[in-house]
């Protein structure tokens, strides 16, 4: 309470301890008074008929109490400084009912929520929000138990409808997203992954009947240790479900701000789906649930009608994009079950498991990975408090550098640790934290996506360089070992590279945000860089590729090539057809940074492109003829020179461009946030989002969701007599570029004979400026695959 005290009229039993005050504007408080302040237990009742009635400490409504609101609103538990503050129970006028924690006036903690439809969710909560572990059962009989963040299902969770249908998997803002298994009611499983609630990729059918491989099924463990117990589920991967994020809005009352959600249910929708994709076999599938025992899996039958049978029966590999089957294959159930002790480690290197390996205890990476972590937390920890300031000239100098020793059991300045002991060295600290700050990239965000006890993933190299990649657990960030000349020239380059990005929002060189060293005793030095992903996206990327302009050792073999796989010049067969303004600003932007690369010597440089493919819906009628064409070859061998069957495809027509809404537009922060929007004649010379049904809406940019279209050619080995062969199929694609590898430089005394017939130059002729020389080549090379629009 802060009301002014003059003009109070009223009458006291005890001037010490009762009276009733009416206020000059028109509230009346009854009860216990410290002075002029109320004080122990009274009755407050504002003019528009608000009315809380409880403990009070020095004015301020602290303690047990109620409150209930003119709307029909009510309240009953703590109170702490005039706040709702720990546990209590809020009945809405809608029949909504909230039971559990509270944090200054919002949800935060354990509680349960029953809303005016008879939905109910058990769980965490946070501001306000679903997040955390919590179960949420809707009146019509779904339920689903798993993670939740911001209001919406993320993370790991199982999914069971009232139909008997059940999703096992990882979700994403509402939809499966990832690896996972869908049971059917009739006891079919399909194993596979989806991406935004989409089936999209590889996967394997098995219908009612069929004899599921142990190493595809563990067995689920369900909880028992109350009526309000809620446990993890255990999950793969995920398709699927939309929610509808909780509303908010702001209820005055005399200085308190009470959230909408205490007047409006903010239940979650959703809807029965099934699912596709790509099964990771080394994963475990056991899910931890609460009481109800129909959300428990058998780890090898049903009971009931569907028990799994072992006769021989047919089952699926199947693959689809964007929600689209385009190939289906029937194989013996048999032959994936009698082999599977001999073949299974094959088998897991086979199949596609999605970016990285993830590092755990017994790795061989884990405890460079701790390390790292620590490192990593103690220079973000100790520049982070410094106040944001212009970079100076001594921040680059060999004196900037943050130098501490790592004891496993601790010291002054460190943390006792589980890992070994170690060296860290930090460079340039403070120009690191400005490129972070210059990219809107939180502090407390980046500690937790690099060093969060999720870990770190490891990615196999895409080059001969011999570096390691490490992806943080949320894809926003790639950690590579440098070697010691790599490092010497990011450091020589520094100064110039900070002034570049500075200067040029758009550019598309490798965004860098962090350089270290790590020393063990008795072992070499490790260096790392962290950079930007490009590839951190809510689109799937179906192809991407490593592009040099060269023909030298710049191909893939043909076998195992998946999405993960990073292909090279010839093996790109498509000509990419951008809008004219958007293809100008392009090679501008290209030209610009290659100047910036010839201007500290350096060559050998990439470009990364990766491919977002849109499936079109009508490719459900190549089926039959797919079937058909997939039989007769069953007993073929694969030409390798030829194109696959699962890249057959139609042109497509679900890319759509409208005017710019920057708060319709759900950005990353990262290396895509920063630069300006395209825009786009098709309307009106605005800048554009690209909607992308079944996906949502995305802000274009330089090199970000690029919208294109891409026809199949053939650009290598044309001679200048040949003639140009006609597309084959055109697609609707979306492009996301940068410029990569940026830490080669020239030096004519190292190997040039070797660099020059690598790149089909004649070693004789060095009287050419070398590095203009690459670029010059480069550019000419990203012109034939980057064309202006049809």
């Amino acid at each position: 309470m802060h009301q002014d005290k003059t003009g109070m009229e009223g009458s006291c039993e005890n001037s010490e301890r009762h009276c009733e005050e009416v206020l000059a504007n028109g509230d009346v408080y009854v009860g216990n008074l410290d002075g002029l302040l109320p004080h122990g237990t009274g009755k407050y009742i504002w003019s528009d008929g608000t009315l809380y009635e409880g403990e009070w400490e020095k004015s301020k409504m602290t303690g047990r109490g109620r409150i209930y609101w003119p709307a029909g609103a009510t309240y009953e538990g703590d109170i702490c400084g005039g706040f709702l503050h720990g546990s209590g129970t809020f009945y809405g006028p809608g029949g909504s009912v909230y039971k559990g924690s509270w944090r200054m006036n919002i949800q935060h903690g354990m509680g349960t929520k029953t809303y005016p439809n008879s939905d109910i969710y058990e769980g965490l909560w946070r501001e306000g929000l679903q997040e955390g572990i919590g179960r949420y059962t809707w009146s019509s009989g779904n339920t689903y138990i798993g993670n939740w963040k911001a209001g919406k299902m993320n993370g790991r969770g199982v999914m069971k409808w009232a139909n008997g249908d059940l999703f096992d998997g990882v979700w994403l803002d509402g939809l499966e997203h990832g690896s996972g298994y869908y049971k059917y009611a009739d006891g079919a499983y399909y194993f596979g992954t989806w991406s935004r609630g989409l089936k999209d990729g590889r996967g394997t059918f098995y219908p009612a009947g069929s004899k599921l491989p142990k190493q595809k099924f563990s067995e689920s463990v369900v909880c028992n240790d109350g009526a309000q117990s809620l446990c993890t589920a255990s999950l793969m991967s995920s398709e699927g479900l939309r929610n509808k994020p909780l509303h908010k809005k702001r209820y005055s009352l005399d200085g308190w701000n009470i959230s909408s959600y205490f007047c409006h249910s903010g239940r979650i929708s959703h809807r029965p789906t099934s699912f596709d994709g790509i099964w990771n076999f080394g994963d475990s599938a056991c899910s931890v649930l609460s009481q109800d025992s129909s959300l428990t899996l058998s780890s090898s039958s049903d009971d009931g009608p569907h028990k799994l049978q072992h006769d021989n029966v047919l089952v699926y590999e199947r693959e689809y994009v964007q929600g689209v089957l385009i190939m289906e294959r029937a194989r013996s159930s048999d032959s994936g079950v009698k082999h599977t002790k001999k073949c299974h480690h094959k088998i897991r290197r086979k199949q596609p498991r999605g970016p990285g390996e993830a590092i755990h205890k017994g790795h061989k990476s884990y405890y460079l990975m701790l390390n790292l972590q620590l490192g990593i937390r103690y220079t973000v920890g100790k520049i982070t408090p410094v106040p944001m300031r212009e970079v100076r000239s001594s921040d680059f100098g060999p004196r900037a550098r943050i130098r501490m020793y790592f004891p496993s059991k601790g010291s002054q300045f460190t943390p006792p640790h589980h890992s070994i002991d170690f060296f860290w060295k930090d460079y340039c600290p403070m120009v690191f934290r400005n490129l972070r700050e210059m990219f809107k990239i939180d502090a407390a965000d980046y500690m937790m996506s690099i060093c969060g006890v999720d870990g770190l993933k490891e990615l196999s190299s895409p080059g001969k360089s011999g570096s390691i990649f490490y992806l943080s657990q949320d894809e926003r960030f790639v950690i590579k070992t440098l070697r010691k000349y790599e490092l010497k020239i990011l450091l020589k380059m520094l100064p110039k590279y900070y002034n570049h990005v500075g200067i040029y929002d758009n550019t598309l060189i490798t965004k860098f945000f962090g350089l270290h060293r790590i020393t063990i005793k008795g072992a070499r030095k490790v260096r790392f860089v962290v950079m930007g992903n490009m590839f951190c996206t809510e689109l799937r990327i179906h192809r991407r590729y490593d592009l040099k302009g060269s023909s030298q050792g710049r191909s893939t073999s043909k076998h195992n090539i998946n999405e993960n796989t990073t292909l090279k010049d010839l093996d790109l067969s498509y000509v990419f057809h951008l809008e004219n303004s958007w293809r100008e600003s392009l090679f501008r932007q290209i030209s610009l940074d290659c100047m910036f690369l010839e201007s500290q010597c350096i060559i050998d440089y990439s470009m990364l492109l990766g491919l977002h493919f849109r499936a079109p819906e009508h490719l459900k009628a190549l089926l039959e003829s797919q079937h058909t064409l997939q039989n007769s070859s069953s007993s073929q061998a694969n030409n390798s020179d030829e194109p696959s069957q699962d890249e057959v495809t139609v042109p497509p027509k679900g890319l759509l461009l409208v005017a710019h809404e920057p708060g319709s537009v759900n950005t990353m922060p990262g290396s895509h946030i920063r630069g300006s929007t395209l825009r786009a004649s098709a309307v009106g010379d605005e800048e554009v989002d690209l909607i992308l049904p079944g996906t949502g809406r995305l802000r274009v940019q330089l090199g970000v969701n690029m919208p294109a279209q891409a026809q199949r050619k053939l650009l290598h080995n044309e001679g200048p007599d040949s003639a140009e062969i006609d597309p084959v199929e055109v697609y609707d694609v979306v492009l996301y570029l940068g410029i990569i590898d940026i830490l080669q430089e020239y030096n004519m005394t190292k190997k040039i004979e070797h660099a020059y017939k690598s790149l089909k130059f004649d070693p004789l002729s060095i009287s050419a400026v070398e590095p203009k020389l690459y670029s010059k080549r480069f550019i000419s090379f990203l012109e034939k695959v980057f064309r202006q629009e049809i």
